[in-house]
């Protein structure tokens, strides 16, 4: 509870009408966004994805020790068995080899007829073509077979860690501040890399893709949020795009290491090692003024406060200090008023019903959005024959995503793009399965489709979700959200897995997901020209007489 009451303390100190006298956007803000904040979202990317390219299963068949000395394809013609025409990867003919070789050289003009020969598992290993895929940890920890799941389960490890991370960072962002929770938060980062590097075996390993996963989504988040509180709210729409945009330009830089590196150990290395000159930032990077506001360290706030004035070329009265100290003073105060809300908790999310509606469709369209945008992130580079191409490609489609939605939902509001885009990603998922499977530009071109207006809306929901509830319980009910659509990526490792039989079928199940996630969307109220609720009680009547014309009108009301 202490935890929630010091959200609504840090809430109610609000810098907004402070940041115009010491600049809202000047050169000191372009500076941190440019030079520390932007590129900090790089490691996001990296951690999340750089996985797909350590997991790759190349072509592999049972290891046969006594047929060392023939080529690869006479081994396998002779110790394996075929099922249409495709050698068997998990089995072998149970004979001894030396004895049938011994033959074959004696008996040279006889013909080997193996329809008597019983097969059995491989026993000594495996052998890899590794003219595509040099290394990857399925190579080097032989995950195949009755392993086959184990690549998937590294991803579920890494997923798992992102909801217990986001918790506990955030809690500590809280505690010690927005600077030191991110270097710590780095430090982690770079310590699951190289753990992960060094594994000697799977279990290694994947604990190591947690201890990453303890920072995905957070060390994105943190950075974040120091820019907007960095900024005049006149600037946080385009700092949000700007934030997007550098994460993808992380993925496509991504998608460049990976096809210079094919040695999964690494690009472990070179996805995380080099962060650690992100700590130069130590130096430059500022604690948040609202942060040091809300903790009373006035003397650090007005440090940070005249120094960025100073920058930006703002001439500050005199009594700036005396005026910061007194508004302090003011809003500390609001926290012992009788008629603030104390103790707000879930119960306040769900007590009462057009509140628990809102939740709920709010939960249900973030859960849709987060599993369909990283399944779908999952799911590229298993596309088309080059696998570098497809996942660059589905990262450059973000760009104009993120650009076009910012533009969109000032003009058309926020709950017809949002409904439009997942329901398009879900309907061009779906469509793929009309394409012939020897058709892969098509299929490519739909996936491209689908990723790029899923991403859309991923842009969308955050800040519709903040509009949507209440300023008393906004935060709790946006981390509620945020959490629960957090653990829905623990599921999409499983459903792109069934893409191993049947390569369709993840994406008919995110289609449909993207479908209802749209469908949910589509009952919110809209909020573009419209007071936001600021109470619960505010909270309860806004959009509770949500009629059949409200659902279909597509240009929001000015009110």
């Amino acid at each position: 509870m202490a935890q929630k009451d010091h959200e609504a303390k840090e809430d109610s100190m609000d810098l907004d009408d402070i940041l115009p006298q010491v600049g809202e956007f000047g050169t000191y803000q372009k500076l941190m966004l440019w030079l520390i904040c932007l590129p900090a979202c790089f490691p996001c990317g990296f951690g999340a994805f750089n996985q797909l390219f350590m997991t790759d299963t190349p072509e592999h068949w049972c290891y046969v020790p006594e047929l060392q000395n023939l080529t690869a394809e006479d081994r396998k013609d002779l110790s394996i068995p075929r099922t249409n025409g495709t050698f068997s990867k998990c089995s072998k003919y149970a004979v001894n080899f030396t004895t049938v070789l011994e033959e074959i050289w004696e008996y040279p003009s006889n013909s080997i007829n193996r329809s008597l020969w019983k097969t059995e598992e491989c026993r000594n290993g495996w052998e890899y073509n590794t003219s595509v895929v040099q290394s990857s940890i399925v190579i080097d920890f032989d995950l195949v077979c009755d392993k086959a799941i184990y690549p998937t389960l590294g991803l579920v490890s890494l997923n798992l860690g992102g909801p217990f991370g986001v918790y506990f960072f955030g809690w500590l962002n809280d505690r010690i501040g927005r600077k030191k929770t991110f270097f710590f938060c780095l430090t982690t980062f770079i310590i699951g890399g190289v753990m992960t590097a060094i594994s000697p075996e799977f279990w290694w390993w994947a604990t190591g893709r947690f201890v990453i996963g303890l920072t995905i989504p957070a060390i994105y988040q943190i950075p974040f949020i120091i820019s907007l509180e960095l900024v005049g709210p006149n600037y946080r729409s385009f700092v949000t795009v700007l934030t997007c945009l550098f994460y993808t330009v992380g993925l496509i830089m991504l998608a460049g290491i990976t096809y210079l590196v094919r040695d999964w150990v690494y690009l472990n290395l070179i996805t995380s090692l080099p962060f650690v000159l992100y700590y130069i930032y130590w130096f430059y990077l500022p604690e948040s003024p609202r942060w040091l506001l809300a903790k009373g360290k006035f003397e650090e706030a007005s440090t940070i406060l005249e120094s960025l004035a100073r920058t930006n070329k703002k001439e500050l009265p005199s009594s700036f200090k005396q005026q910061l100290k007194q508004k302090m003073m003011n809003k500390g105060n609001l926290d012992y008023d009788d008629d603030t809300p104390k103790n707000l908790g879930l119960s306040d999310l769900c007590g009462t019903p057009n509140m628990r509606l809102k939740t709920l469709l709010i939960t249900l369209n973030w859960f849709a959005n987060n599993m369909v945008y990283v399944g779908l992130s999952y799911y590229g580079p298993s596309l088309g024959s080059n696998e570098y191409l497809s996942f660059l490609l589905s990262s450059v489609v973000e760009l104009p995503s993120y650009v076009s939605a910012w533009l969109l939902i000032d003009r058309w509001g926020r709950r017809w793009p949002l409904c439009i885009c997942m329901i398009l990603s879900g309907l061009s998922c779906i469509a793929t399965v009309l394409i012939p499977p020897d058709n892969e530009v098509a299929t490519l071109v739909l996936f491209l489709i689908s990723k790029s207006t899923i991403s859309a809306s991923f842009f969308i929901i955050y800040p519709f979700a903040g509009e949507l509830y209440p300023t008393a319980i906004r935060g709790l009910g946006i981390g509620t959200s945020a959490y629960i659509a957090g653990l829905g990526l623990i599921i999409i490792p499983f459903v792109t897995y069934l893409g191993s039989e049947v390569l369709v079928l993840p994406i008919i199940i995110m289609g449909i997901v993207s479908i209802f996630g749209g469908f949910c969307g589509l009952r919110l109220p809209e909020t573009l020209h419209h007071r936001l609720p600021q109470t619960l009680e505010e909270g309860e009547e806004f959009g509770k007489n949500f009629t059949v014309d409200d659902c279909l009108r597509c240009i929001p009301l000015k009110n």
